[in-house]
């Protein structure tokens, strides 16, 4: 995968974001709740869910986001509430990749409504993956490579 790029990860709160930050970084996924904005293998940019799920926070996602060269939507399947506003990938001006997370316990309608979620809140491009299985990286690596 291009190291050079930065990436900003945007999701609700257990989205999955920190998780998938680990397997991207070749680190033990270990759940931890995320505080404050960190920065993982120098490359990815960690938020909270909070700054997506409280509309007065979302400032600082695109002010955070001013340090990255793609933004990367993050959707738990599983989640009842959708939290990414219709065309929301407007805000940035910036490639916006869709990613959905936890397929391996997600049911296929789930990962359908995920998918079409992402799409409505503008992201080009959505792949499914897996941390915990570690599927759909490949995909997703060739195409961050094209950017």
């Amino acid at each position: 995968m291009t190291q050079q790029k930065r990436m900003i990860l945007i999701g609700k709160t257990a989205a999955g974001k920190t998780t998938l930050c680990q397997y991207l970084t070749h680190q033990d996924l270990v759940y931890h709740k995320t505080q404050t904005i960190a920065v993982m293998g120098g490359q990815f940019i960690d938020t909270p869910g909070e700054y997506l799920e409280r509309v007065r926070m979302r400032g600082a996602l695109s002010v955070t986001a001013a340090d990255a060269d793609i933004i990367l939507f993050v959707q738990d399947p599983t989640a009842k509430e959708k939290m990414f506003p219709p065309a929301y990938a407007g805000s940035f001006a910036k490639p916006v990749v869709g990613i959905v997370t936890k397929s391996d316990i997600a049911t296929e309608e789930q990962l359908k409504d995920a998918t079409e979620h992402l799409k409505a809140a503008g992201a080009n491009h959505i792949f499914v993956t897996s941390s915990v299985a570690g599927t759909g990286f490949k995909e997703l690596f060739d195409y961050l490579d094209t950017l």
